[in-house]
């Protein structure tokens, strides 16, 4: 069983039948994308857990992942452990990661490296205490992904219109106020995979966000091999290994986002029991040696993953998410043509012209990927530098 509907799903679905294996995709949305590839489609929401449940068990479904689909992870770590059956790790430890609140006071009070944070429901509690916090602070929902409802605040008065923000996309009603972290150079991320509680791989990639967005606190591209010190990522994989021994991961594909401070500190942001958006397991798959895809598959019905350690690079590789600065009309996508012969690997477009476009605050508005591939660093970093030199968007007014 997959929960969700969305593009993203589509390789979990082929690898599941490349193994043989009836897929069945749920949500409340049967116009979704992935409904067309999966062998069965039930109408049930995906934050109902005891509705996924009952179907789950109505069904007697073998495996369960959320794939890449944020709302549905806690839904899915629920029916496992309710079934007995595999999952990265345990409904409870499922909740802490999930909920951003939760998952920050669980840092601090392991002694992890965590900014100033405190979750709230009533804005008024958040604005009593301002002086809680060293300004400026970032305010978003301690339960939705992509970047969605997510506001930095410079000054208290600020807050109330990003805590509405904030609350307007939180499905619970929740929301977190916590330190802005200065980052110093890129941010950063792996998919990362467990095996029997041991952190085996490690897909490290930088990140980039695109300053003229509408929100441009939302990811708008990955480059890998990431170009960190070596000691910031042993220090990233020394802190995820005992972040797992802590919670007692078991086998699975973690999203993980992190980033190195002004002070000198790596800090973990985001850790999920998912795949990442953005189709980042689908692009280690053309960038390096190990098929994370089919090995989370595979450990949903409990089968042996396979062979798994740190990826081996087969070049430069980065995805850049199609996205609009503005709403309108969509009437088509512009690419150099010498950039497309020598650099795009795979290129997805997912509307049509004459659709309409939202402008770029969050994962749901991409309205595409490429992939990219590149002969050097340091040609991928001029290239991610000037994008808007190659790559156009070409919107009109509604």
């Amino acid at each position: 069983m997959l929960l969700g509907g969305i593009r993203y799903l589509l390789p979990a679905i082929e690898a599941a039948h490349r193994r043989g294996y009836h897929v069945i995709t749920v949500d409340y949305l049967p116009g979704n994308i992935a409904h067309r590839y999966s062998d069965e489609f039930h109408n049930v929401s995906i934050i109902d857990r005891e509705a996924v449940l009952r179907l789950a068990q109505d069904l007697r479904i073998d495996g369960i992942l959320s794939f890449a689909v944020d709302p549905g992870v806690v839904s899915a770590a629920y029916v496992a452990e309710r079934m007995g059956l595999p999952f990265q790790c345990s409904y409870e430890a499922t909740c802490i990661l999930q909920d951003k609140a939760r998952f920050r006071k669980f840092l601090a009070d392991n002694g992890f490296n965590v900014p100033t944070a405190k979750g709230y429901a009533d804005a008024e509690e958040a604005l009593r205490d301002a002086d809680l916090f060293h300004w400026p602070v970032i305010v978003k929902p301690v339960d939705s992904a992509g970047s969605k409802g997510v506001t930095r605040v410079d000054k208290p008065e600020q807050l109330p219109a990003a805590i509405a923000h904030a609350l307007d996309c939180s499905p619970g009603k929740h929301f977190i106020v916590e330190d802005f972290l200065e980052k110093a150079g890129l941010s950063s991320g792996s998919e990362s995979f467990f095996v029997d509680g041991k952190l085996m791989y490690n897909g490290f990639y930088d990140q980039y966000f695109d300053d003229e967005a509408a929100n441009p606190f939302t990811p708008s591209a990955e480059c890998w091999p990431s170009a960190k010190d070596e000691d910031v990522t042993a220090e990233v994989r020394r802190e995820l290994q005992r972040l797992g021994d802590l919670l007692h991961f078991g086998t699975g594909l973690f999203n993980v986002e992190w980033r190195v401070c002004t002070d000198g500190k790596a800090y973990l942001m985001e850790v999920s029991p998912r795949a990442g958006g953005n189709r980042l397991a689908e692009m280690l798959r053309h960038a390096a040696d190990i098929d994370i895809i089919d090995a989370e598959v595979a450990k949903a019905v409990g089968e042996p993953v396979g062979e798994m350690h740190e990826p081996t690079y087969k070049g430069h590789y980065a995805i850049q998410v199609l996205h609009s600065d503005r709403p309108g009309i969509f009437s088509g996508l512009q690419i150099e043509e010498e950039f497309r012969r020598r650099h795009v690997v795979e290129e997805e477009v997912r509307i049509a012209p004459g659709d309409e476009v939202a402008a770029f605050t969050g994962a749901n508005t991409a309205i595409g990927t490429l992939f990219l591939r590149f002969e050097s660093h340091e040609e991928m970093m001029h290239v991610m530098g000037n994008m808007r030199k190659y790559v156009r968007i070409k919107v009109v007014e509604a």
